[in-house]
């Protein structure tokens, strides 16, 4: 198991849950990974629990400052960046009459504004490097009008948007851009019923974390050499 050899990667909101699952399966596949969180003892305790190839780092993705530092620790400490997910993400369940502008704008902040800002940070050191793998953490929320979720859902659709773009202005640096749109996963964001999520989808089961790390080390790996701005469902059929 070493789809990642060599390859240093950067993964966003790793403190828990997916983000946690895509880090120590990179580290499994052999990569060196910087975790970066705003949930300090969490992120330090699942870097300390995964040994020297990781390494935990604190950074709000909606900072522009915070990317800079972090991008260029990086670099310093381990000579290169192959890969970055950008899998952070914030989200309430609130209807749009009764969301305060701030709680949207923080919303919009973290889910769409780090995307694009992670993206723009990594790429000059990607490409000084050679190229490497950008993989945006989208949703089926981005792809249907559900009800709550106005900021959410309006963040992710925005996601695939800014996944297409860069996958189409980074190529020329042998940089590619993909998104994963999970469906409805395990983890602490899941705060529905589940009976209420997957009722009435083909697999009807909640998603593991696992499974959603597993497609994005496909996606960040040599073995997707030719894949770039496209999106890949892991939704156990509910959006069939």
């Amino acid at each position: 198991m070493a789809r990642l050899d060599g390859k240093v990667a950067l993964v966003t909101g790793a403190a828990r849950g997916q983000g946690e699952a895509i880090a120590r399966r990179f580290v499994a596949e052999c990569a060196t990974v910087v975790l970066v969180d705003v949930l300090d003892d969490q992120g330090q305790a699942v870097a300390d629990s995964l040994g020297p190839a990781a390494r935990y780092v604190h950074l709000d993705v909606a900072e522009e400052a915070d990317w800079r530092r972090v991008v260029d620790d990086t670099v310093q400490r381990f000579g290169r960046l192959d890969i970055l997910v950008n899998n952070a993400a914030v989200h309430t369940k609130t209807p749009m009459l009764q969301m305060a502008l701030a709680d949207y704008q923080r919303i919009v902040a973290v889910n769409q504004v780090g995307c694009w800002l992670g993206m723009r940070t990594v790429a000059p050191a990607m490409a000084a490097g050679g190229g490497g793998a950008i993989v945006n953490t989208a949703s089926t929320a981005g792809l249907k009008g559900m009800a709550g979720l106005s900021a959410y859902g309006s963040s992710k659709f925005a996601v695939r948007g800014l996944t297409r773009v860069a996958a189409i202005e980074l190529a020329p640096e042998n940089i590619r851009v993909n998104a994963v749109l999970p469906g409805p996963i395990d983890t602490a964001m899941t705060t529905t019923k589940p009976e209420q999520l997957v009722g009435r989808q083909p697999i009807t089961r909640l998603g593991r974390p696992d499974e959603v790390a597993s497609l994005m080390v496909f996606l960040c790996s040599d073995e997707s050499s030719y894949c770039t701005g496209t999106e890949v469902l892991i939704d156990g059929g509910s959006l069939a």
